[in-house]
């Protein structure tokens, strides 16, 4: 018998709605202005309802627990959908694993490490949900997302509820073709069977690699760019001098330089201005064009962006962009 796939439920038990709702209080940046409607649904069915019945002129922006994101200051239009603990349940059954969008990937790791499904260690390095994973076709240490997904149960824009295959995400290096507004609810992965105690050391040594290479214990967003073709990230942010490199309270990591850091009271602006001047740095150095991995939502605002702060000035040209709508989700986000 296989685990089941999401059904309606007899009746719906609702949906909470708060209006200017903080999002810094979670975001692992902890910084940024509030969420004008955040969301939180019972169940995907009343998600689903919600977004029926939501002008289709309002963009919905799914976050998890914001591990892969900067909230600008001026916070995020629209409505922001953050998903329940009911739907993080992970179940396993003839050797795959179901999982809620709103479970860890180190929740996902270890029920397959449990259930002797390997292949899947890697999630255990992964800080986000699976529905931001699924989004980003996140990877850490080889894999991807794409690797090991069969399928997920997405809520669309307009309100139906659609199972997407691997195929029909249309993976790339940290991209699927979810159109904006489109939440994960669910996936479906596969591994191939494994001895629970070797899945288990590769597991703990994922770990222990994190530990001692990462920032982990910081106010950070993960990694903050993608990998160019042929280079490292972090490599190249090295070579351009920018290791350490301050603005306010925001810094580039010294532990692993393609994290960002906020020290204390950076702003989100601050923080964003300081990865555009690495951006700046390393094309002047190397000319390769960093491409943001850390998703950045809502409303810029230059007054966070404090005078006299960090090294080189302050005319990162950020308050020049044309802003973007709320991007989907980051992070691994979701």
């Amino acid at each position: 018998m296989s685990v089941p796939p999401l059904t309606p439920p007899a009746s719906g038990r609702g949906i909470k709605v708060e209006a200017g709702a903080s999002l810094a209080a979670f975001i692992w940046f902890r910084t940024g202005g509030p969420a004008k409607t955040l969301v939180r649904p019972d169940t995907a069915h009343d998600l689903a309802a919600y977004l029926r019945d939501l002008d289709p002129s309002t963009p919905v922006l799914p976050v998890g627990v914001g591990s892969n994101l900067i909230v600008r200051d001026g916070g995020v239009p629209g409505v922001v959908v953050r998903l329940p603990k009911a739907m993080a349940k992970v179940t396993v059954q003839d050797g795959r694993v179901r999982a809620g969008a709103g479970a860890m990937g180190i929740s996902v790791a270890s029920a397959a490490r449990d259930a002797g499904i390997a292949g899947l260690e890697f999630l255990r390095g992964i800080p986000g949900t699976v529905g931001g994973a699924v989004r980003m076709n996140a990877g850490a240490y080889g894999r991807d997302v794409s690797d090991i997904l069969v399928e997920a149960t997405v809520v669309t824009r307009d309100g139906s509820v659609e199972t997407w295959s691997a195929e029909k995400l249309g993976f790339t290096y940290r991209h699927s073709d979810l159109p904006a507004g489109a939440v994960v609810v669910e996936a479906v992965f596969s591994g191939t069977p494994g001895e629970p105690a070797v899945i288990g050391a590769e597991m703990d040594r994922i770990a222990a690699e994190r530990e001692a290479s990462q920032p982990l214990r910081s106010r950070t967003g993960g990694s903050t760019f993608k990998n160019p073709e042929g280079h490292k990230a972090w490599a190249l942010i090295d070579a351009a001098g920018c290791r350490g490199l301050t603005r306010g309270d925001a810094q580039v990591s010294e532990k692993h330089c393609n994290f960002l850091l906020n020290l204390g009271s950076a702003s989100s602006a601050e923080i964003e201005a300081l990865g555009e001047e690495v951006r700046d740095r390393v094309k002047a150095h190397s000319g390769v064009t960093l491409e943001w991995e850390i998703q950045r939502v809502g409303e810029y605002l230059p007054s966070r962006l404090r005078e006299g702060s960090g090294e080189g000035g302050l005319d990162t040209g950020i308050s020049h962009q044309p802003l973007p709508r709320p991007l989907p989700q980051a992070g691994g986000e979701q």
